[in-house]
């Protein structure tokens, strides 16, 4: 199995409960979430590749796209994205309703 096929069933687990979200008219600010995306992948960039470089991580060359940001594949990111988009799905999903005031 590829590091993409790996991605593909936990980004679909991502993408169901943002629909989920905003099928229930409870989705998050879309807004918040790009604006949080910048600094997270940069903070991403960052610390993969001193775990890729430094030899902490490694990846079976044969399993990557050979797509790299420095020397971090490019699906090490997707999992920055699906923490973006679950956990404030997640949030608003399951707080609690307001009653309108």
């Amino acid at each position: 199995m590829t590091y993409w096929a790996l991605n593909a069933v936990f980004l679909a687990v991502v993408a169901v409960v943002a629909l989920a979200a905003v099928l229930a008219r409870r989705s998050p600010s879309w807004r918040g979430i790009a604006l949080a995306t910048i600094p997270l992948v940069i903070l991403t960039a960052v610390f993969d590749n001193v775990l890729v470089a430094t030899g902490i991580v490694g990846y079976d060359e044969g399993l990557i796209s050979g797509a790299k940001i420095g020397v971090a594949p490019l699906e090490d990111f997707a999992y920055t994205i699906a923490a973006l988009v679950l956990l404030p799905s997640l949030w608003s999903v399951l707080a609690p309703r307001r009653d309108p005031e």
